[in-house]
């Protein structure tokens, strides 16, 4: 009888996993991890439905992924049993190396290694111990492998990633904007001269799918509040960095999470691999529990306001934040706490947000037209393209405490 599993997806229905090696890497334990980190980070202190996980994610992607490969066969494009195995295990496998709260912490658990360096780390060691079978799988994700469409569709400016997170993000968080018609997308897709590319019917459909994506970064993931909670997150830890560094007896070091943040890592080794693989959102979330009622003031100020959701203020801006009011607030709350001005830069702080529908330097959507012809979707004669494709959006912001 052939394998066969089902699972039951509440924004495609039924996902049907009929591989056996598959089903076996997301029975590991560093797959199932995934459930227990959380894909929109602290969006759902906005949206209070956005608690989907990575491992939500990780599957829905992998089900786009066998739509995609079922129309581009369908156009007589020669995929093999092998090569559709191995590009399912790239898109399964392509967030596994992300870490609690996922963006929001990235670089600051593991420093100078982003989530894409960790997760190629997670599937070598995978691969070893299932003998060599992910070679292929990793070959995609590197974009060694000679067929390059196989890794557009696991990251590029249409794959399947994108189009599986803006879909789920806007079904959980509620957000309707950011809705895509990705069944048509895929529908549209072709492949000519080895690349991946979008028939000429299918530009309204990337219209939609751009715009989306830039509704959903200014209303959803940088949203003013959830900007303010997320960085108020990466203070914590900075600020138990701090103390661990300067004051060590004050901070507990003996856990998961201080056993990775709490030391130098000149060289990321197999052990500090699979003591990253066992960190999840509910380890950061217990030290801000136990951080609450720390003798350290701003610690205990920078938790409190994340476990009652007493948020700092936060405004964005089109120009920059001037020095004089970023140190006018610093010396306000230093006297009103009883602080150090050095200690207050933890709750007044300021940064930049910045995205782009579509970057004319390094991004490429390629249209086939009818006539064999080849061209960039900002070359399309569009007006939506044209008035809003390539002008990037930078705001500044400020967020400080607010007594």
């Amino acid at each position: 009888m052939p394998f066969r599993k089902i699972i039951n997806d509440p924004v495609y229905g039924f996902i049907t996993i009929n591989d056996p090696l598959i089903y076996k890497i997301i029975s590991h334990p560093w797959f199932q991890r995934l459930r227990r980190i959380s894909q929109m980070a602290m969006s759902y202190l906005v949206y209070p439905g956005a608690v989907h996980s990575r491992l939500h994610h990780a599957l829905g992607a992998y089900h786009l992924m066998h739509n995609a490969l079922y129309e581009l066969r369908t156009k007589d494009n020669e995929i093999t049993d092998k090569e559709e195995q191995a590009a399912k295990i790239a898109i399964l496998l392509h967030d596994i190396g992300h870490g609690p709260f996922s963006h929001a912490l990235e670089s600051l658990l593991v420093e100078d290694l982003e989530h894409e360096t960790l997760s190629l780390l997670i599937m070598n060691e995978l691969n070893d111990e299932m003998g060599g079978a992910l070679n292929m799988a990793i070959e995609i994700f590197n974009n060694t492998y000679h067929k390059k469409f196989l890794h557009q569709l696991v990251s590029g400016q249409l794959d399947v990633d994108r189009m599986d997170y803006l879909t789920r993000d806007s079904f959980f968080s509620g957000v309707i904007e950011g809705m895509i018609g990705y069944d048509r997308i895929l529908k549209m897709l072709t492949v000519h001269e080895g690349e991946l590319m979008v028939e000429e019917k299918g530009i309204y459909s990337i219209e939609e799918f751009l715009v989306s994506r830039r509704l959903m970064y200014w209303q959803v993931y940088q949203h003013k509040t959830v900007l303010s909670a997320e960085m108020t997150l990466v203070k914590v830890l900075e600020r138990a960095k701090w103390l661990f560094n300067n004051h060590p007896s004050t901070i507990d070091a003996n856990n998961r999470l201080g056993s990775l943040i709490f030391r130098e890592i000149e060289h990321f080794s197999k052990a500090d691999l699979a003591l990253f693989c066992d960190l999840d959102d509910s380890d950061v979330v217990s030290a801000i529990k136990n951080w609450r009622n720390h003798e350290d003031p701003v610690l205990s100020l920078l938790c409190n306001t994340l476990m009652s959701r007493k948020l700092f203020k936060l405004r964005l801006q089109s120009d920059p934040i001037t020095e004089e009011e970023v140190l006018e607030k610093r010396v306000m709350i230093s006297k009103k706490l009883s602080i150090s001005e050095e200690d207050a830069s933890y709750l007044v702080f300021i940064g930049e947000a910045e995205n782009s529908l579509y970057n004319l330097n390094n991004e490429r959507i390629n249209i086939l037209f009818k006539d064999g012809t080849v061209k960039d979707i900002s070359q399309v004669d569009s007006p939506l393209i044209h008035q809003t494709l390539s002008r990037p959006v930078k705001k500044f912001y400020i967020c400080f405490y607010q007594p």
